[in-house]
């Protein structure tokens, strides 16, 4: 089995999600978290006080599938979270050894 993780701009999340789910990825988990990926709107960012800095607002969103399906996942992550930044996240695939 596969990992992929991936922290994209919260606005993309339910286009993301919608792609994942009809292309029939079902084992998905989405976490709120905060990153320093350039923020696209003001709203986004919140100053941490922990990090003495501004933060932005992001997903977590992890897909857990069989070998096989994990580019297709990854593609269809980058297709539905472009935001026209250069960087608009990041995206991660890790091998599970047993789950």
């Amino acid at each position: 089995m596969k990992e992929v993780k991936a922290f994209v701009h919260y606005g993309r999340v339910t286009d993301i999600i919608h792609a994942l789910e009809d292309a029939g990825f079902r084992y998905l988990s989405v976490s709120d978290v905060k990153g320093l990926l350039q923020a696209l709107s003001a709203q986004e960012q919140t100053y941490s006080m922990e990090l003495g800095e501004l933060v932005t607002k992001q997903i977590k969103l992890e897909v857990f599938c069989e070998d096989d399906q994990a580019e297709r996942a990854v593609q269809l992550i980058r297709l539905h979270g472009q935001t026209g930044q250069s960087v608009a996240g990041w995206v991660y695939l890790s091998t599970l050894d047993s789950a």
